[in-house]
Protein backbone atom coordinates (compact mmCIF):
# COMPACT_ATOMS: atom_id res chain seq x y z
CA UNK A 1 0.00 0.00 0.00
CA UNK A 2 1.63 3.27 -1.24
CA UNK A 3 0.38 6.72 0.29
CA UNK A 4 -0.05 9.27 -2.12
CA UNK A 5 -1.07 13.11 -1.90
CA UNK A 6 -3.44 14.32 -4.07
CA UNK A 7 -4.87 17.87 -4.55
CA UNK A 8 -8.00 18.53 -6.24
CA UNK A 9 -7.43 21.74 -7.78
CA UNK A 10 -9.50 24.44 -9.41
CA UNK A 11 -12.10 25.05 -12.24
CA UNK A 12 -12.42 21.03 -13.41
CA UNK A 13 -10.03 19.86 -11.27
CA UNK A 14 -12.17 18.32 -8.61
CA UNK A 15 -14.21 16.17 -11.27
CA UNK A 16 -11.46 15.19 -13.25
CA UNK A 17 -9.60 14.24 -10.16
CA UNK A 18 -13.13 12.03 -9.10
CA UNK A 19 -13.05 10.20 -12.40
CA UNK A 20 -9.82 9.38 -12.25
CA UNK A 21 -9.34 8.06 -8.82
CA UNK A 22 -12.71 6.22 -9.05
CA UNK A 23 -10.90 4.52 -11.97
CA UNK A 24 -7.66 3.64 -10.37
CA UNK A 25 -9.22 2.29 -7.01
CA UNK A 26 -11.56 0.44 -9.29
CA UNK A 27 -8.33 -1.39 -11.25
CA UNK A 28 -7.13 -2.13 -7.50
CA UNK A 29 -4.75 0.56 -6.71
CA UNK A 30 -3.07 -0.05 -3.84
CA UNK A 31 -3.07 3.31 -2.43
CA UNK A 32 -3.91 5.71 0.40
CA UNK A 33 -4.90 8.79 -0.05
CA UNK A 34 -3.86 12.24 2.17
CA UNK A 35 -6.06 15.32 0.03
CA UNK A 36 -4.44 19.16 0.31
CA UNK A 37 -5.86 21.96 -0.63
CA UNK A 38 -3.99 23.86 -3.47
CA UNK A 39 -4.14 26.75 -5.83
CA UNK A 40 -6.71 29.87 -6.31
CA UNK A 41 -8.44 29.95 -2.72
CA UNK A 42 -4.77 29.31 -1.22
CA UNK A 43 -3.44 32.15 -3.57
CA UNK A 44 -6.27 34.55 -2.54
CA UNK A 45 -6.12 33.84 1.36
CA UNK A 46 -2.63 35.18 0.82
CA UNK A 47 -0.49 32.69 0.24
CA UNK A 48 1.68 34.01 -2.65
CA UNK A 49 2.93 30.49 -3.61
CA UNK A 50 -0.46 28.83 -3.59
CA UNK A 51 0.05 26.16 -1.14
CA UNK A 52 0.44 26.22 2.70
CA UNK A 53 3.80 24.99 5.31
CA UNK A 54 1.18 22.38 5.91
CA UNK A 55 0.79 21.21 2.44
CA UNK A 56 4.07 20.78 1.97
CA UNK A 57 4.67 18.91 4.92
CA UNK A 58 2.33 15.97 3.46
CA UNK A 59 3.56 16.33 0.02
CA UNK A 60 7.33 15.74 1.55
CA UNK A 61 6.08 13.01 3.69
CA UNK A 62 4.46 10.90 1.03
CA UNK A 63 6.86 11.48 -1.82
CA UNK A 64 3.95 10.79 -4.78
CA UNK A 65 1.72 13.75 -5.54
CA UNK A 66 -1.25 13.56 -8.15
CA UNK A 67 -2.38 17.11 -8.41
CA UNK A 68 -5.36 18.76 -11.29
CA UNK A 69 -4.84 21.78 -12.93
CA UNK A 70 -5.34 24.90 -10.49
CA UNK A 71 -5.40 28.37 -10.92
CA UNK A 72 -3.17 30.87 -10.61
CA UNK A 73 -4.57 34.63 -10.32
CA UNK A 74 -3.85 36.97 -12.48
CA UNK A 75 -1.88 40.12 -11.45
CA UNK A 76 -0.94 40.40 -7.76
CA UNK A 77 2.65 39.05 -8.69
CA UNK A 78 1.53 35.07 -8.01
CA UNK A 79 4.19 32.47 -8.52
CA UNK A 80 3.00 29.36 -10.56
CA UNK A 81 2.87 26.92 -8.19
CA UNK A 82 3.81 24.45 -11.08
CA UNK A 83 7.27 25.89 -11.07
CA UNK A 84 7.53 26.28 -6.92
CA UNK A 85 7.16 22.46 -6.45
CA UNK A 86 9.07 21.85 -9.29
CA UNK A 87 12.22 23.66 -7.90
CA UNK A 88 11.62 23.12 -4.21
CA UNK A 89 11.48 19.43 -4.68
CA UNK A 90 13.90 19.20 -7.09
CA UNK A 91 11.64 17.56 -9.66
CA UNK A 92 14.63 17.87 -12.37
CA UNK A 93 12.56 15.63 -14.80
CA UNK A 94 9.28 16.31 -16.64
CA UNK A 95 7.98 13.33 -18.64
CA UNK A 96 5.11 13.67 -21.74
CA UNK A 97 4.38 10.89 -24.27
CA UNK A 98 2.35 11.84 -27.11
CA UNK A 99 0.84 9.03 -28.88
CA UNK A 100 -1.56 9.06 -31.57
CA UNK A 101 -5.05 7.66 -31.38
CA UNK A 102 -5.64 7.12 -35.10
CA UNK A 103 -8.70 6.89 -36.44
CA UNK A 104 -10.36 7.43 -33.12
CA UNK A 105 -9.38 10.82 -32.35
CA UNK A 106 -8.44 13.19 -35.35
CA UNK A 107 -4.48 13.80 -35.98
CA UNK A 108 -2.42 14.05 -38.88
CA UNK A 109 -0.54 12.18 -38.01
CA UNK A 110 -1.24 8.51 -37.10
CA UNK A 111 1.58 6.88 -36.69
CA UNK A 112 3.05 9.79 -33.85
CA UNK A 113 4.54 7.99 -30.65
CA UNK A 114 6.94 10.61 -28.98
CA UNK A 115 8.06 10.60 -25.84
CA UNK A 116 9.20 14.70 -24.66
CA UNK A 117 11.29 15.07 -21.57
CA UNK A 118 12.44 18.29 -20.28
CA UNK A 119 15.09 19.64 -18.11
CA UNK A 120 12.66 21.35 -15.32
CA UNK A 121 14.62 23.29 -12.97
CA UNK A 122 16.21 25.88 -14.80
CA UNK A 123 17.36 27.59 -18.16
CA UNK A 124 15.05 30.67 -18.72
CA UNK A 125 12.55 29.15 -15.81
CA UNK A 126 15.08 30.40 -12.98
CA UNK A 127 12.91 33.66 -13.53
CA UNK A 128 15.74 35.98 -12.68
CA UNK A 129 14.64 39.11 -14.63
CA UNK A 130 16.16 42.91 -14.24
CA UNK A 131 15.35 45.63 -15.94
CA UNK A 132 18.74 47.71 -16.77
CA UNK A 133 18.45 50.52 -18.60
CA UNK A 134 14.92 52.64 -19.47
CA UNK A 135 15.13 50.52 -22.80
CA UNK A 136 16.41 47.24 -21.62
CA UNK A 137 15.28 44.35 -19.48
CA UNK A 138 17.42 40.72 -19.07
CA UNK A 139 16.04 37.11 -18.48
CA UNK A 140 19.20 34.98 -17.00
CA UNK A 141 19.70 31.51 -18.49
CA UNK A 142 21.31 29.71 -15.95
CA UNK A 143 22.15 26.11 -17.51
CA UNK A 144 24.18 23.53 -15.26
CA UNK A 145 26.40 20.83 -15.70
CA UNK A 146 24.65 18.80 -12.81
CA UNK A 147 21.03 19.79 -14.69
CA UNK A 148 22.61 18.57 -17.87
CA UNK A 149 23.96 15.20 -16.83
CA UNK A 150 20.63 14.22 -15.07
CA UNK A 151 18.16 14.81 -17.24
CA UNK A 152 20.37 13.37 -20.32
CA UNK A 153 21.06 10.43 -18.05
CA UNK A 154 17.07 10.13 -17.21
CA UNK A 155 16.59 10.38 -20.73
CA UNK A 156 18.56 7.17 -21.99
CA UNK A 157 17.84 5.27 -18.85
CA UNK A 158 13.72 5.28 -19.74
CA UNK A 159 14.17 4.92 -23.53
CA UNK A 160 15.96 1.91 -22.30
CA UNK A 161 13.45 0.72 -19.76
CA UNK A 162 10.17 1.70 -21.62
CA UNK A 163 12.00 0.20 -25.03
CA UNK A 164 13.03 3.34 -26.63
CA UNK A 165 15.03 2.89 -30.30
CA UNK A 166 16.49 6.60 -30.40
CA UNK A 167 16.99 9.32 -28.35
CA UNK A 168 17.20 13.03 -29.86
CA UNK A 169 18.72 16.02 -28.27
CA UNK A 170 17.38 19.35 -29.26
CA UNK A 171 19.40 22.82 -28.31
CA UNK A 172 20.27 26.22 -30.13
CA UNK A 173 23.75 25.93 -29.79
CA UNK A 174 24.76 27.39 -33.15
CA UNK A 175 24.01 30.88 -30.68
CA UNK A 176 24.19 29.81 -27.38
CA UNK A 177 27.29 28.44 -27.50
CA UNK A 178 27.83 28.48 -23.97
CA UNK A 179 24.57 27.09 -22.30
CA UNK A 180 22.94 25.47 -24.98
CA UNK A 181 26.72 24.13 -26.13
CA UNK A 182 27.34 22.66 -22.82
CA UNK A 183 23.33 20.74 -22.87
CA UNK A 184 24.71 19.24 -26.36
CA UNK A 185 28.31 18.39 -24.87
CA UNK A 186 27.02 16.46 -22.11
CA UNK A 187 24.27 14.74 -24.41
CA UNK A 188 27.56 13.73 -26.58
CA UNK A 189 29.23 12.54 -23.67
CA UNK A 190 26.89 10.19 -21.61
CA UNK A 191 24.82 8.85 -25.48
CA UNK A 192 28.05 6.61 -25.98
CA UNK A 193 27.64 4.50 -22.78
CA UNK A 194 24.10 3.37 -23.87
CA UNK A 195 25.36 1.74 -27.52
CA UNK A 196 22.29 -0.27 -27.63
CA UNK A 197 20.08 3.09 -27.98
CA UNK A 198 20.72 5.51 -30.88
CA UNK A 199 21.44 9.08 -30.53
CA UNK A 200 21.53 12.03 -32.48
CA UNK A 201 20.94 15.89 -32.22
CA UNK A 202 19.09 18.95 -34.40
CA UNK A 203 19.06 22.44 -34.04
CA UNK A 204 16.09 23.26 -32.25
CA UNK A 205 14.31 24.85 -34.94
CA UNK A 206 14.94 22.69 -37.71
CA UNK A 207 14.24 19.92 -35.03
CA UNK A 208 10.71 21.32 -33.97
CA UNK A 209 9.41 21.90 -37.92
CA UNK A 210 10.50 18.19 -37.97
CA UNK A 211 8.76 17.16 -35.04
CA UNK A 212 5.24 18.93 -36.44
CA UNK A 213 5.69 17.78 -40.04
CA UNK A 214 7.09 14.27 -39.62
CA UNK A 215 6.68 13.17 -35.49
CA UNK A 216 7.17 9.77 -36.31
CA UNK A 217 11.07 10.53 -37.34
CA UNK A 218 11.09 10.92 -33.76
CA UNK A 219 11.01 8.30 -30.75
CA UNK A 220 11.66 9.93 -27.61
CA UNK A 221 13.55 14.04 -27.83
CA UNK A 222 15.30 15.04 -24.71
CA UNK A 223 15.86 19.10 -24.55
CA UNK A 224 16.51 21.99 -22.39
CA UNK A 225 13.61 23.37 -20.11
CA UNK A 226 11.86 26.59 -22.71
CA UNK A 227 12.14 24.37 -25.64
CA UNK A 228 10.47 21.54 -24.39
CA UNK A 229 7.94 23.08 -22.24
CA UNK A 230 7.09 24.53 -25.63
CA UNK A 231 7.42 21.74 -27.62
CA UNK A 232 5.79 19.09 -25.37
CA UNK A 233 2.31 20.78 -26.16
CA UNK A 234 2.87 21.34 -29.34
CA UNK A 235 3.51 17.21 -30.15
CA UNK A 236 0.60 16.46 -27.27
CA UNK A 237 -1.50 18.84 -29.63
CA UNK A 238 -0.32 17.60 -33.37
CA UNK A 239 -0.77 14.29 -31.54
CA UNK A 240 -4.69 14.79 -30.85
CA UNK A 241 -5.19 17.14 -28.33
CA UNK A 242 -3.43 18.48 -25.05
CA UNK A 243 -6.72 17.27 -23.15
CA UNK A 244 -5.57 13.79 -23.60
CA UNK A 245 -1.94 14.12 -21.89
CA UNK A 246 -0.52 13.55 -19.00
CA UNK A 247 2.92 14.70 -17.25
CA UNK A 248 5.30 13.46 -14.98
CA UNK A 249 7.65 15.25 -12.70
CA UNK A 250 10.75 13.16 -11.41
CA UNK A 251 12.81 13.94 -8.58
CA UNK A 252 15.61 12.08 -6.70
CA UNK A 253 13.16 11.83 -3.64
CA UNK A 254 9.96 12.72 -4.96
CA UNK A 255 7.43 12.95 -7.84
CA UNK A 256 4.13 14.62 -9.33
CA UNK A 257 2.08 13.76 -11.54
CA UNK A 258 -0.73 15.83 -13.14
CA UNK A 259 -2.58 16.67 -16.24
CA UNK A 260 -0.68 19.28 -18.59
CA UNK A 261 -3.96 21.19 -19.72
CA UNK A 262 -5.10 23.86 -17.47
CA UNK A 263 -8.18 24.23 -15.01
CA UNK A 264 -10.53 25.43 -17.79
CA UNK A 265 -13.35 27.10 -15.75
CA UNK A 266 -15.65 27.86 -17.82
CA UNK A 267 -16.55 24.14 -18.24
CA UNK A 268 -16.52 23.16 -14.38
CA UNK A 269 -19.15 22.04 -12.83
CA UNK A 270 -20.61 20.66 -15.98
CA UNK A 271 -19.68 17.00 -16.27
CA UNK A 272 -18.28 17.79 -19.50
CA UNK A 273 -14.37 17.59 -18.99
CA UNK A 274 -12.23 14.74 -20.17
CA UNK A 275 -10.15 13.60 -17.24
CA UNK A 276 -8.31 11.48 -19.97
CA UNK A 277 -5.19 13.66 -19.10
CA UNK A 278 -4.65 13.19 -15.13
CA UNK A 279 -5.53 9.39 -16.05
CA UNK A 280 -2.55 9.26 -18.32
CA UNK A 281 -0.61 11.00 -15.49
CA UNK A 282 -1.84 8.31 -12.76
CA UNK A 283 -1.22 5.66 -14.88
CA UNK A 284 2.35 7.33 -14.74
CA UNK A 285 2.00 7.42 -10.83
CA UNK A 286 1.47 3.95 -10.77
CA UNK A 287 4.06 2.74 -12.83
CA UNK A 288 6.25 4.84 -10.64
CA UNK A 289 5.11 3.27 -7.15
CA UNK A 290 5.66 -0.23 -8.92
CA UNK A 291 2.07 -1.03 -9.56
CA UNK A 292 2.50 -1.71 -12.96
CA UNK A 293 -0.18 -4.61 -13.79
CA UNK A 294 -2.61 -2.25 -12.39
CA UNK A 295 -1.31 0.82 -14.47
CA UNK A 296 -1.54 -1.56 -17.38
CA UNK A 297 -5.03 -2.19 -16.56
CA UNK A 298 -6.23 0.71 -16.74
CA UNK A 299 -4.19 2.01 -19.79
CA UNK A 300 -5.73 -0.33 -21.52
CA UNK A 301 -9.01 -0.21 -20.32
CA UNK A 302 -8.94 3.62 -21.78
CA UNK A 303 -7.95 2.55 -25.42
CA UNK A 304 -10.96 0.18 -25.81
CA UNK A 305 -12.91 2.92 -24.23
CA UNK A 306 -11.75 5.51 -26.91
CA UNK A 307 -11.42 2.70 -29.84
CA UNK A 308 -15.08 1.66 -28.63
CA UNK A 309 -16.27 5.87 -29.64
CA UNK A 310 -17.26 6.59 -25.83
CA UNK A 311 -15.94 9.64 -26.31
CA UNK A 312 -16.40 13.12 -24.25
CA UNK A 313 -17.42 16.88 -26.24
CA UNK A 314 -13.85 17.67 -26.57
CA UNK A 315 -12.72 14.99 -29.09
CA UNK A 316 -16.36 13.45 -30.07
CA UNK A 317 -16.63 13.35 -33.91
CA UNK A 318 -20.11 12.23 -35.81
CA UNK A 319 -18.77 9.14 -38.35
CA UNK A 320 -16.47 8.25 -35.48
CA UNK A 321 -17.63 8.77 -32.27
CA UNK A 322 -20.69 5.86 -31.15
CA UNK A 323 -21.75 7.81 -28.05
CA UNK A 324 -21.31 11.68 -26.35
CA UNK A 325 -20.69 10.95 -22.57
CA UNK A 326 -19.85 13.62 -19.60
CA UNK A 327 -17.10 12.96 -17.08
CA UNK A 328 -19.03 10.76 -15.06
CA UNK A 329 -20.26 8.43 -17.51
CA UNK A 330 -16.51 8.66 -19.41
CA UNK A 331 -15.07 7.09 -16.11
CA UNK A 332 -17.74 4.87 -15.63
CA UNK A 333 -17.40 3.24 -19.07
CA UNK A 334 -13.42 2.98 -18.38
CA UNK A 335 -14.14 0.97 -15.17
CA UNK A 336 -16.49 -0.91 -17.21
CA UNK A 337 -13.74 -2.29 -19.48
CA UNK A 338 -10.94 -3.35 -17.13
CA UNK A 339 -9.83 -6.40 -18.31
CA UNK A 340 -9.97 -5.76 -21.83
CA UNK A 341 -7.41 -4.87 -24.26
CA UNK A 342 -7.53 -2.71 -27.57
CA UNK A 343 -8.18 -4.26 -31.16
CA UNK A 344 -7.18 -1.73 -33.17
CA UNK A 345 -5.10 0.68 -30.69
CA UNK A 346 -1.83 -0.90 -29.42
CA UNK A 347 -2.45 -2.71 -26.01
CA UNK A 348 0.24 -1.82 -23.52
CA UNK A 349 2.49 -4.36 -21.09
CA UNK A 350 4.38 -3.01 -18.31
CA UNK A 351 4.92 -5.98 -16.36
CA UNK A 352 8.62 -4.67 -15.81
CA UNK A 353 8.18 -0.54 -15.37
CA UNK A 354 9.10 1.03 -11.75
CA UNK A 355 10.70 3.78 -10.83
CA UNK A 356 13.85 4.78 -12.52
CA UNK A 357 16.91 4.84 -9.99
CA UNK A 358 20.03 6.86 -11.18
CA UNK A 359 23.12 7.20 -9.97
CA UNK A 360 23.42 10.36 -7.73
CA UNK A 361 25.79 13.23 -9.43
CA UNK A 362 29.06 13.06 -9.29
CA UNK A 363 30.89 16.59 -9.53
CA UNK A 364 34.02 16.74 -11.84
CA UNK A 365 37.13 17.80 -10.77
CA UNK A 366 37.31 21.88 -10.34
CA UNK A 367 39.44 23.37 -13.61
CA UNK A 368 41.89 26.16 -13.08
CA UNK A 369 40.03 29.64 -13.16
CA UNK A 370 41.64 32.48 -14.03
CA UNK A 371 40.31 36.42 -14.39
CA UNK A 372 41.07 37.69 -17.82
CA UNK A 373 39.04 40.27 -17.95
CA UNK A 374 35.40 42.19 -17.30
CA UNK A 375 32.10 42.92 -19.15
CA UNK A 376 31.60 46.04 -17.58
CA UNK A 377 27.49 47.14 -18.54
CA UNK A 378 26.52 50.95 -18.94
CA UNK A 379 23.36 52.60 -18.83
CA UNK A 380 24.18 55.75 -21.81
CA UNK A 381 21.79 57.22 -23.24
CA UNK A 382 23.27 58.62 -26.57
CA UNK A 383 23.80 56.48 -29.94
CA UNK A 384 27.03 57.16 -31.13
CA UNK A 385 29.25 54.35 -30.14
CA UNK A 386 32.97 56.51 -30.78
CA UNK A 387 31.80 58.91 -28.08
CA UNK A 388 31.23 56.26 -25.67
CA UNK A 389 34.39 54.58 -26.23
CA UNK A 390 35.94 58.12 -25.92
CA UNK A 391 34.08 58.29 -22.28
CA UNK A 392 34.46 54.55 -21.14
CA UNK A 393 38.08 54.44 -22.16
CA UNK A 394 39.10 56.79 -19.15
CA UNK A 395 39.10 53.68 -17.15
CA UNK A 396 41.70 51.87 -18.78
CA UNK A 397 44.72 50.74 -16.07
CA UNK A 398 47.91 49.27 -16.56
CA UNK A 399 46.46 46.02 -15.78
CA UNK A 400 43.17 46.27 -18.20
CA UNK A 401 42.05 48.26 -21.44
CA UNK A 402 38.83 48.45 -23.31
CA UNK A 403 38.79 45.91 -26.10
CA UNK A 404 35.40 46.63 -27.81
CA UNK A 405 31.84 47.75 -27.15
CA UNK A 406 28.78 45.89 -27.83
CA UNK A 407 24.48 47.14 -27.99
CA UNK A 408 22.27 44.06 -27.86
CA UNK A 409 25.18 41.69 -29.06
CA UNK A 410 26.61 43.36 -31.67
CA UNK A 411 29.94 44.66 -31.87
CA UNK A 412 29.59 48.72 -32.56
CA UNK A 413 33.41 49.78 -31.63
CA UNK A 414 36.15 49.22 -33.03
CA UNK A 415 35.04 49.29 -36.48
CA UNK A 416 30.93 49.73 -35.99
CA UNK A 417 28.83 49.96 -38.74
CA UNK A 418 26.52 53.31 -39.16
CA UNK A 419 23.34 51.47 -39.93
CA UNK A 420 23.05 49.21 -36.76
CA UNK A 421 20.83 50.34 -34.48
CA UNK A 422 21.84 51.15 -30.51
CA UNK A 423 19.34 51.16 -27.63
CA UNK A 424 20.82 53.12 -24.08
CA UNK A 425 22.45 49.28 -23.25
CA UNK A 426 26.24 49.09 -24.06
CA UNK A 427 28.56 45.90 -22.75
CA UNK A 428 32.46 47.47 -22.68
CA UNK A 429 34.46 44.80 -22.62
CA UNK A 430 37.76 45.15 -20.66
CA UNK A 431 40.32 42.69 -21.22
CA UNK A 432 43.60 42.08 -18.88
CA UNK A 433 46.82 43.57 -20.90
CA UNK A 434 49.34 40.75 -19.42
CA UNK A 435 47.49 37.24 -19.09
CA UNK A 436 45.18 37.23 -16.21
CA UNK A 437 44.12 40.11 -13.77
CA UNK A 438 44.96 37.60 -10.50
CA UNK A 439 43.06 40.34 -8.19
CA UNK A 440 39.79 40.97 -9.10
CA UNK A 441 40.55 44.68 -6.99
CA UNK A 442 41.34 45.93 -10.06
CA UNK A 443 37.55 45.38 -11.12
CA UNK A 444 36.49 47.41 -8.09
CA UNK A 445 38.80 50.17 -9.03
CA UNK A 446 37.24 50.03 -12.32
CA UNK A 447 33.72 50.95 -10.82
CA UNK A 448 35.35 53.31 -8.29
CA UNK A 449 36.54 55.32 -11.46
CA UNK A 450 33.47 54.70 -13.44
CA UNK A 451 31.65 56.55 -10.58
CA UNK A 452 34.14 59.63 -10.56
CA UNK A 453 33.49 59.84 -14.38
CA UNK A 454 30.00 59.69 -13.97
CA UNK A 455 29.29 56.70 -15.84
CA UNK A 456 26.36 54.97 -14.95
CA UNK A 457 27.46 50.81 -14.91
CA UNK A 458 24.37 48.57 -13.84
CA UNK A 459 25.98 45.14 -13.62
CA UNK A 460 29.31 43.60 -13.95
CA UNK A 461 30.42 39.78 -15.46
CA UNK A 462 33.63 38.63 -15.12
CA UNK A 463 35.32 36.79 -17.66
CA UNK A 464 37.08 34.02 -17.13
CA UNK A 465 39.40 31.10 -18.69
CA UNK A 466 39.02 27.53 -17.57
CA UNK A 467 41.93 25.89 -18.05
CA UNK A 468 43.46 28.11 -20.24
CA UNK A 469 40.29 27.95 -22.48
CA UNK A 470 38.10 31.47 -22.58
CA UNK A 471 34.39 30.36 -21.02
CA UNK A 472 32.57 32.95 -22.19
CA UNK A 473 31.29 33.97 -25.99
CA UNK A 474 32.50 35.87 -28.31
CA UNK A 475 30.95 39.03 -30.02
CA UNK A 476 28.44 38.69 -32.89
CA UNK A 477 30.66 40.54 -35.68
CA UNK A 478 33.67 40.16 -33.53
Amino acid sequence: MTRITVAEGDGIGPEIMKATLAIILAAGAKIELDHIDVGEQVYLAGNMSGISTDSWDVIRRNKVFLKAPITTPQGGGYKSLNVTIRKMLGLYANVRPCMSLHPFVKTKHPGMDVVIIRENEEDLYAGIEHQQTDEVVQCLKLISRPGCEKIVQYAFAYARQYGRQKVTCFTKDNIMKQTDGLFHRVFDEIAPTYPDIQNEHWIVDIGAAKLADTPEAFDLIVMPNLYGDVLSDVAAQIAGSVGLAGSANIGEECAMFEAIHGSAPRRAGQNVANPSGLLQGAIMMLNHIGQASVAERVQNAWLKTIEDGIHTYDIYKEGVSQQKVGTEEFAQAVIDRLGQEPTTLKAVHYTTQKALVLPPYQRKPSAQKDLIGVDLFVHWPGSDPNTIAALVGQLETPEVALSMITNRGIKVWPNGFKETFCTDHWRCRFLTTNGKLGDKALIGNLLLKAAEHQIDTIKTENLYAFDGKPAFSMVQGQ
